[in-house]
């Protein structure tokens, strides 16, 4: 298994706040769109559906989730199964265009989905693949508990979302082998922590990437399902306010993460 993000380490907390800059529209920029590309889309839908409870039926705009085949050029230039976020913006290409500036590449022309949104993918300055997509209300719950860029580059990556989404640095857990520690975030200032950015790229065998983490009740059970049905885990980490996250592979070899909350 390629790890997908960082492992367990005893750590400390240190906080530190960042002054509010703004993001690319009058919108809060987050995740509102989460596509799974398989290789198998109905082998997919069955697994998610049964370790992370994950409902693919219902219309992605009240999801938040959908699933695509892998597309066969894809496939051809080496892309694995992955999951891809899509970020909500007023203007993709005023977004596009502003990423492009700080080093992006774009990964295809912009296009529209069912619904009618334009969206387009890039991969970010750091390596990450990312899309950004025509604004749309939030869906009726969120599918991911929290969200990990693992970079090579902190403060670079940071300089790059914070400054163009607007998001807000919360606290950062620092960790003796990964320099810069795990800087956590929220979509703005009023918001909670949703996810953290860090150098986990660095490590070996990790690639930078986005990895998303799904809630579930009971963490141990679920781990065991994964590994049941031919996926892949990492041992948790804990987050210091007891909430944990462990990384995984799907039986297809998409990474994604799942999610135990402390209070559970």
């Amino acid at each position: 298994m390629e790890h997908t993000a960082f492992e367990g380490r005893n750590v400390q907390i240190g906080y530190q706040k960042l002054a509010s800059t703004p993001g690319v529209g009058e919108i809060r920029t987050m995740f509102r769109r989460y596509v799974l590309r398989a290789l198998d889309v109905d082998e997919a839908r069955a697994f998610y559906r049964e370790v992370a409870g994950l409902d693919f039926s219902a219309a992605p705009e009240k999801s938040g989730i959908e699933v695509w085949p892998l597309h066969e050029q894809a496939r051809a230039r080496g892309a694995p199964p992955h999951w891809l976020g899509q970020l909500a913006v007023v203007d993709v290409e005023a977004a596009v265009g502003r990423l492009l500036e700080l080093g992006a590449e774009r990964l295809g022309p912009t296009v529209r989905g069912r619904d009618g949104a334009a969206f387009a993918t890039l991969r970010d300055p750091l390596g990450a693949v990312v899309g950004v997509r025509e604004s749309m209300p939030p869906p009726e719950r969120t599918p991911v508990a929290w969200h990990h860029l693992n970079t090579r580059d902190l403060e670079r990556a940071w300089t790059v979302y914070a400054e163009l989404f607007g998001w807000h640095h919360t606290e950062t857990m620092e960790a003796a082998d990964l320099e810069g520690g795990l800087r956590m975030f929220a979509w703005d200032r009023s918001g909670e922590t949703v996810g953290s950015i860090a150098n986990t790229a660095r490590l070996p065998g990790v690639h930078t990437h986005w990895l998303f983490y799904f809630p579930v009740a009971d963490l141990e059970a679920s781990l065991a399902l994964v590994r049941a049905k031919g996926g892949k885990t990492l041992a948790p980490v804990v987050l210091p306010n007891g909430n944990r996250l462990a990384p995984c592979d799907d039986p297809q070899g998409a990474a994604f993460g799942l999610f135990s909350s402390a209070q559970s």
